[in-house]
């Protein structure tokens, strides 16, 4: 071990002098180079400037598409889909899978204080309803409470119905209600 620390100390101390030797010496320092040289260094610097420009624009020149970007809608016909979408808005729901719209945090709230409202009885339906009875019983009801029908001050009602049958009318939303609905 000591034989190992002694070998070491003496490279480190023979390099320093070789190196303080090396500065002190007047040599004369000019770099020469032929034209082959600047056309290989010149080549070389513009190689590098650009392979960094494409990786910095990677993004503009991949054009990567989002599941909105894939399908047909009539906002990018009449040119609203830049004005209403960014491009990392796909990858930001991506990241966090809980969703943090208005309508969940109701939900959640709702669940939270043990407040859910039974949308199947506000829609006048069994739990084993199918789309189309959920459809087609929230139609008549909407008719029959309508304030434009009824003339009364009815738009809570509407409300109501609106948001059981948006909740109902979705194959996921009314898997996730059912779940929470047995477990109150």
């Amino acid at each position: 071990m000591k034989c190992q620390s002694i070998l070491i100390i003496s490279i480190i101390v023979f390099g320093a002098v070789q190196t303080i030797h090396a500065q002190t010496e007047e040599t004369e320092r000019l770099l020469v180079l032929s034209n082959e040289e600047k056309i290989i260094l010149f080549g070389g610097f513009s190689i590098a400037v650009i392979a960094i420009a494409l990786f910095l624009a990677r993004d503009i020149i991949l054009q990567k598409k989002t599941p909105y970007d894939k399908e047909k809608h009539e906002s990018k016909r009449d040119r609203t889909y830049e004005k209403y979408h960014s491009d990392w808005g796909e990858d930001y729901e991506e990241l966090g899978y809980r969703k943090n719209t208005k309508e969940d945090k109701e939900f959640r709230d709702a669940v939270k204080n043990n407040e859910i409202p039974d949308y199947y009885e506000i829609l006048g339906v069994s739990k084993e309803a199918t789309q189309e009875e959920i459809k087609k019983k929230f139609r008549e009801m909407v008719k029959k409470t309508h304030p434009d029908k009824t003339k009364e001050d009815s738009e809570e009602a509407m409300v109501e119905l609106n948001k059981a049958y948006e909740m109902l009318s979705d194959e996921e939303r009314k898997e996730r209600y059912d779940k929470y609905l047995k477990i109150n």
